[in-house]
């Protein structure tokens, strides 16, 4: 038997394969295509103290090798979150991580305190990407001093394990990350979306068409995730990496394998095809058998053999 497990963050794993905040919903959405328990792990939407409505459509733009989203993080807000999304999730053997996004260390300490008490929350995934109101609109994720403020503010208020989205938006993600992992992150997730803006037709209210801002992914941003995840293996902080960003197939998700990250998420190619994460653990058995592996630790030992081209 083919075995994908891996641990993260002392959460045993069944595959190292789990969808990106924001593009698979609650996960019960997509139960026509993909049973939760399929899945390494399952990460929730992002979650605010109060609900946010967010944008108006159109919040989403496709452009070359990719999407634009300005969605504004709509989510009802934390309560609705746990009293009505969690109990779904409760029938489903697998982990479950809760993202979480605040204006402030003390939002972001709040929410971690809210779903620490609620059963079927197994880690947070802790989104440093958002604006922070009281630092006049920087992100916590672009400011070492800010990124050690939040994630030692989760710290405080929860025993749970806590995973830390970095942002691409920086230049200094090492020294970010360090800060996190400072603060008490037990692991790391990159990238999230590019800063990014597009021309878009027929807006509403805007003439031919108007000029919008929002966050770039999809499988134009692979090789930016793919540098960016290296750099914070290389740096060797102590902690597991999970990549992310434009993983659209098998061979995406061997990319970020190779490169040092111990899971990966599917984020954009979800929408395009809703069975991608099946296929790509499937593909991932397939790998492995052909190579004569038994698990990922011997793969990874044996540097990642490829099967032989029959001639």
């Amino acid at each position: 038997m083919i075995d994908l497990s891996v641990v993260i963050a002392g959460i045993k794993m069944r595959n190292p394969v789990m969808p990106a905040s924001g593009c698979f919903g609650y996960g019960t959405e997509y139960m026509d295509f993909v049973s939760p328990e399929q899945l390494g792990a399952l990460i929730l939407k992002g979650t605010t103290l109060l609900l946010k409505e967010g944008n108006k459509q159109p919040r989403m733009v496709e452009v070359s090798g990719g999407i634009i989203n300005f969605i504004g993080l709509q989510n009802p807000g934390v309560e609705v979150v746990i009293r009505e999304k969690i109990p779904l999730l409760l029938q489903f053997d697998v982990p479950v991580g809760a993202n979480i996004s605040g204006n402030t260390a003390e939002e972001f300490g709040e929410l971690a305190d809210r779903f620490s008490q609620v059963q079927g929350v197994h880690f947070l995934e802790v989104n440093i990407s958002c604006p922070n109101i009281k630092e006049g609109g920087v992100a916590f994720g672009q400011d070492p001093k800010m990124a050690f403020s939040v994630t030692s503010a989760v710290r405080r208020r929860t025993s749970l394990p806590i995973v830390v989205k970095l942002t691409p938006n920086t230049s200094e993600n090492v020294v970010i990350g360090k800060a996190a992992v400072d603060g008490g992150a037990d692991a790391l997730s990159l990238i999230n979306t590019l800063k990014s803006c597009a021309r878009i037709t027929n807006y509403p209210s805007a003439g031919k068409y108007a000029w919008v801002e929002g966050g770039l992914s999809g499988p134009c941003i692979k090789p930016i995730a793919l540098r960016m995840v290296s750099d914070l293996v290389k740096a060797n902080l102590g902690v597991p990496i999970i990549g992310v960003g434009g993983i659209f197939s098998t061979e995406d998700a061997i990319d970020f394998l190779e490169r040092g990250a111990s899971a990966i998420q599917v984020g954009t190619a979800n929408f395009v095809n809703p069975t991608v994460m099946p296929e790509i653990i499937r593909g991932l058995e397939a790998r492995l058998e052909q190579t004569g592996c038994q698990n990922l630790a011997e793969w990874r030992e044996k540097g990642f053999p490829v099967p032989e081209t029959k001639k």
